[in-house]
């Protein structure tokens, strides 16, 4: 089915917006102007292997389904498939790239958790292209001969100018700071119009006048790209986890100076969902008839073909329990208690016996589920292969850093980049980012109001969590010093007390909130 989208407005500019519905069929006439084409696309995958073993029966059925006699199949990616220091993980988004024949992506934030070198080496038999206009390594950086800024992309003797667009607040993201600066990004992202216009201009003066862009720079940024630059037709987006469903005007359907319409495209996070965009272009590469379909990638089984080539990456997982009740998980996961994470934070501090224990919010990239639970499982719900540390902080460290959480997510409209996830601890802010009240909450019970107002500077605290939260200023609780001065380092993540934690637990193990984090207005 696709949407026919053409219509003349009040003073005779051809406008497009969304019709009724038409059917998608193959182009059987040769004398047929229009160009077809259905664009599987998916982003902001996170490492989720389970989800790309769906994903795989998803991409089968479109390639069975989808007609190819008069149709321009392709399938693109918009970043962040690939996730964490882990790299066997990284090993098997490769290998889902490379087998579902996805024909390019773009360098994510998380591509780059891994040094360069480490992470061209994993991807060395990669079929796919990897874009990056608005990166500009060194000669000396072995991602240089790696990456492309552009290229044509032709089906069916119909040619396509395919762009990449890495996020240009890449540094903001990425744990490891020692290989990105020779990579050179433009921070400013308007600083790249004129050189993704020239881009644009390029493919334009070769007759290519169909133009799809593949961005991990994020919706807004999106949104200034089609005012800003001429030319382009689809933005297939990612970063910030935008769910982009069906077609509506000023939120995915924009209109160039001349009238011609722009579509984004943005399909969630952590690969619960995938989009089939079919569009039809006429003689000039304008679009005339658009329809985006996004799904649920939970509807489709797990492939058991990729499942069997995954494990023979990952290794067989072993089962560590069973969980009985899982509450839903939340909608505004980053804004709010969310049980998940008070399950794995709990874990952390009854198994390493420390007084707190902390998260952020954005660490956590798939749920539990009830019933059998096994390590693969694990590894995916908090994926990144951060270290488990403890640390030792002031009260007075732990308030200013909740409170700087709690203001900075909830000034953004998505609440990133998250507040602080606890265990021991218990709090309330407003919708304003006030934190209103901490208490401590001792393993017995007591509950002991702390003073946030003025914080105990001598008081101190054992803290369980990981050395990206504790570490990282912008995404956790900013404290480098206490981080390089840890009393215990681990070489696992969170996963692995998790794991343990389930194994000794005795009773039910129920995965739900407790109002230990409030929002009150």
């Amino acid at each position: 089915m696709i949407y026919n989208v053409k219509l003349t407005d009040s003073i005779g500019k051809t406008r497009y917006l969304c019709g009724k519905n038409l059917s998608f069929t193959a182009n059987n006439n040769p004398n047929d102007d229009t160009t077809k084409a259905s664009i599987f696309y998916i982003n902001d995958l996170h490492g989720q292997n389970i989800r790309m073993e769906r994903l795989v029966n998803a991409i089968n059925q479109f390639d069975r389904f989808t007609p190819s006699d008069g149709v321009d199949k392709m399938k693109f990616a918009s970043g962040d498939i690939m996730l964490g220091e882990d790299e066997k993980h990284v090993k098997v988004a490769d290998k889902f790239l490379n087998m579902s024949g996805f024909l390019a992506t773009v360098l994510g934030n998380h591509e780059c958790d891994l040094p360069t070198d480490h992470f061209v080496k994993l991807i060395g038999d990669k079929k796919y292209k990897l874009l990056g206009l608005n990166l500009n390594p060194s000669d000396g950086n072995p991602i240089h001969n790696h990456i492309e800024k552009s290229y044509v992309q032709e089906i069916n003797g119909h040619k396509y100018g395919i762009i990449g667009l890495v996020p240009p607040d890449l540094k903001v993201h990425v744990k490891i700071q020692t290989h990105l600066p020779d990579l050179h990004i433009e921070e400013d992202f308007k600083k790249s119009f004129p050189e993704i216009q020239k881009e644009v201009d390029k493919f334009l003066n070769q007759g290519i006048n169909k133009i799809i862009v593949l961005s991990h720079a994020g919706y807004r940024q999106d949104v200034e790209l089609v005012k800003n630059v001429k030319g382009i037709d689809i933005i297939l987006g990612a970063h910030t986890h935008t769910l982009l469903e069906g077609v509506k005007e000023n939120e995915n359907l924009f209109y160039s100076s001349s009238g011609e319409p722009i579509i984004i495209t943005q399909a969630g996070r952590d690969g619960k969902n995938f989009g089939i965009l079919n569009v039809e272009f006429n003689k000039d590469g304008v679009i005339t008839k658009v329809q985006n379909n996004v799904s649920e990638t939970e509807k489709f089984n797990r492939n058991l073909a990729a499942k069997d080539i995954f494990e023979k990456i990952l290794g067989k997982p072993e089962r560590v329990g069973t969980i009985k009740y899982v509450e839903k998980y939340p909608e505004d996961a980053l804004g709010t208690e969310n049980p998940h994470c008070d399950f794995i934070v709990d874990a952390l501090r009854s198994e390493l016996n420390t007084d707190i224990a902390v998260m952020n919010s954005a660490n956590i990239r798939g749920q539990f589920e009830t019933g059998s639970i096994d390590t693969r499982d694990l590894s995916i719900i908090s994926p990144f292969a951060n270290k488990v540390v403890v640390v030792q902080a002031t009260e007075e460290e732990i308030v200013n850093a909740i409170k700087s959480r709690v203001k900075a997510s909830m000034s953004s409209r998505s609440h990133r980049p998250g507040i602080v996830q606890v265990s021991g601890l218990k709090y309330k802010f407003n919708s304003a980012g006030e934190v209103l009240s901490i208490d401590f909450v001792n393993k017995d019970g007591t509950v002991t109001p702390i003073d946030i107002n003025n914080p105990r500077k001598d008081k101190f605290y054992t803290v369980s969590s990981d050395d990206y939260c504790i570490g990282n200023v912008d995404m956790g609780l900013g404290l480098p010093g206490r981080l390089e001065h840890a009393l215990q380092k681990f070489d696992y993540d969170k996963d692995v007390p998790v794991g343990e934690y389930i194994k000794h637990y005795k009773g039910d193990i129920e995965i739900k909130s407790d109002g230990r984090i409030q929002k009150v207005d």
